[in-house]
Formats: structure tokens, sequence, C-alpha cells
């Protein structure tokens, strides 16, 4: 086969790839739109199945005080006469139907609303699925519209780089991901509901309802306020503007006090040293690293405290992290890591490596976990040197 036959072939896959690909995120988005309806119905099916319940328990009540009645009146004929009976006795067979109706009610609703719950929990695992075949499909891009020859040559002389290039582009497409969610569901639902308020202020206006445009309008700078607080949060997480203005000692100090006001886990800052500015690199480094060791332990450590403490040297820089929550076996998790298979432990010792240093884990189940990280700061200063001398060159 001819290498142009070859490039048209690759060309061809990447088209068809990129056509797939935005298929796939509109499905997504189809897929999002019906969770949200299936979510509104969902909530108005349990606001009825409530009051279908409460209507079930008091007519119970009346028809077993129906029944008593009924007893009472057919059992005393020198009292009752046969109307009395007569009247009990209707009365009784009312309340019995309108109980039979309401069961029946109830019973449906609670079957829609478990109809409703399996079809949402559908919904989301469709997304997730779309999302993730966008990401493998991302990936396959990456590859295939870059230089394949340079590709062969990584593969052929290091193995390991290749799949460091892969990692590094899996962990690209979940920060993408992660972004796109956050921006979905902050950002973008706050601008179109301000778009369905300043419809709402245009009708207002054209009724002259000046008082009430007052309202709207004090709501609406309160929702700006509120994505314009969301944007800065993700720009924040993105990348810390303190970072290149204070540097990584009061950046982290505000990022674990952040911490601690969103997830409510006692958090506490230490600095061991002299307070001084080390490479840019190296701070940006030891912040995603941090960001990735307090993400553990909020989602795995189910911890009520944990501490930080930075040790600042000529040469290197200590990063120790520990919590107080529920721990687990080292040996069993080094094998994880080993495989692969625990990413969020996996990608911090990718990135301690990377920087040349050393990365220790101390835990047991029940007593908390300790993470210890030491990266030397000369290797960092003589890349560094060296980008600079190249691009000079």
């Amino acid at each position: 086969m001819q290498p142009d036959a070859i490039d048209r072939v690759i060309k061809n896959a990447i088209n068809v790839m990129e056509s797939s690909k935005y298929q796939l995120f509109e499905i997504a988005e189809a897929a999002r739109l019906e969770k949200e309806s299936l979510a509104r119905e969902l909530d108005e099916i349990k606001q009825e199945t409530s009051l279908t319940i409460e209507l079930v328990d008091k007519l119970e009540k009346e028809y077993k005080r129906s029944r008593i009645r009924l007893t009472e009146v057919s059992r005393d004929f020198n009292k009752y006469r046969e109307e009395d009976i007569k009247v009990a006795y209707e009365a009784a067979i009312a309340y019995q139907l309108q109980l039979t109706v309401a069961r029946e009610k109830e019973n449906n609703l609670k079957t829609r609303r478990h109809d409703l719950q399996v079809r949402m929990k559908n919904v989301d695992m469709q997304v997730e699925r779309a999302e993730t075949i966008v990401s493998q499909m991302n990936v396959a891009l990456e590859y295939l519209s870059g230089d394949l020859n340079q590709v062969t040559r990584i593969i052929e002389s290091a193995k390991n780089r290749q799949l460091m290039g892969l990692k590094i582009i899996l962990a690209q497409e979940e920060e993408r991901k992660r972004i796109a969610r956050e921006i979905h569901d902050g950002m973008a639902q706050t601008l179109a509901n301000v778009v369905l308020r300043t419809e709402i202020v245009q009708r207002m206006l054209v009724k002259e309802d000046f008082s009430a445009v007052k309202d709207e309008l004090a709501d609406l700078k309160g929702q700006v306020r509120g994505g314009l607080e969301e944007v800065r949060k993700i720009i924040f997480n993105l990348r810390p503007m303190a970072l290149d203005d204070l540097g990584i000692v009061p950046t982290l100090r505000k990022y674990v006090q952040d911490f601690e006001d969103k997830y409510r886990i006692a958090t506490q800052f230490n600095l061991v040293g002299k307070e001084t500015r080390i490479p840019s690199g190296l701070e940006i480094a030891i912040f995603r690293l941090v960001q990735e060791a307090l993400s553990n332990v909020y989602k795995h450590a189910k911890a009520t405290f944990l501490s930080v403490e930075l040790t600042l040297e000529s040469d290197q820089v200590q990063i120790y992290v520990a919590d107080n929550g529920i721990g687990f076996d080292v040996p069993q998790t080094e094998q994880r890591i080993a495989k692969g298979n625990n990413f969020g432990l996996l990608g911090m010792r990718e990135r301690v490596e990377l920087l040349e240093g050393t990365m220790v884990l101390e835990s047991e189940k029940g007593s908390g976990t300790k993470i210890t990280m030491l990266i030397p700061i000369g290797g960092v200063e003589e890349n560094k040197e060296e980008n600079e001398n190249g691009q000079h060159g």
C-alpha cells in the first residue's frame, strides 16, 4: 500500500470519528434534557403520591368508623330505624369505594415513580457511556492526527513514555469532562435561567408593572453574581491566579481553607522553613499534588480532620498530608497502583516520579492515612535552564 493511500485511509477514519463524536455529543445532550424532564415529572409524582397516601390514611379511618357505625345500628333494632341502617350501610359502601379507588391510585403512582427512577438511572448510564466513548475517541484522534512516524519511534525507543503520553491524554480528557460538567451544571444553568427571567422582565415592562420589574432585576443581579462566582471557582481550579502572583504558600493556605469551608472537613496547614518562591513549574506541580491528595480524602477517607504540611528547604520540598479517615491496606493498594487501577494515587506517584522525587504511603484500616512526598528543587531548576538555553540556541 502506498503512503498516500495510507494517509487517505487515516484522514477518512479521522473524518468519520469526528462526525461520530459530535453525534455522540448530541445524544448525550438529548439524554441530559430527558433526565431534566424526568426529574421534574418525578417531583410531581412524588408530591401527588404523598397527597394520595395522606388521603388513603384518612379514608381508612373514615371507613373504619363507618363500619363501626354500621355494626352499632344493625345490632340495636329497638333504637335505630331501618332508614338509619340504610344510611350507615350506604356510607360504609361509599367510603369503601373511595378507599379502593385511592389505593389503586396510590399503587399506580408508586409504579410510575419506580419506572421514572429506573428510566433516570438508564439515562444516566447512557450519558456516562456516551461521554466515555467520546473521551476514548478523542484519545484515538490525538494519535491519528499526530506524526505517526514519531509515534512509531517513541514506541520502539521507550515504551513507557508512550504509556505515559497516553495517560496524560486520558487525564486531559477527564479534566475536560470535569470542566464541561462544572460549566453545564453551574454557569450554563445560571445563564439559561437569566435568559428566562429577562423574558419575564420584558413582559412585566409591557404591562408597566415596575414594582415587580425592580424585584425581578434584584433577583437577576444576585443570580449573575452567583454565576460570576462559579466562573471564578472554575478558573481557580484550572490555574489559581494567586500561584503566579503570590506563590505556593499563600495559594495552598487559601485552597486548604476553601476545602474546609466547602466539604466541612476540619483542616490545618503548616509551613516548615522560610516562605520563599520556588520554580513556577514546581509550584504548579505541588499545588496539583495537594489538590489530588485532598480530593482523595474527600472521596474515600471519610475523614473529619486532615493536615497539610509543606517543608521548604534549599534543595528539596516535602509535602506531608495526613487524615484521620478509615485508612486502607497499603500492600493491596500498592498492587492496584502497579496495575494502574488506582488512578488518583497512580497519577500522584507518576507526577512525583517525573519530578525525580519519591512518594511514601503509610496507612492502616481504621487508623487514617499519611502521604509523604519528597521532590528535589535542583532538578527542576536544571530542566528550566536547559529549556531556556535550548530556546536561545
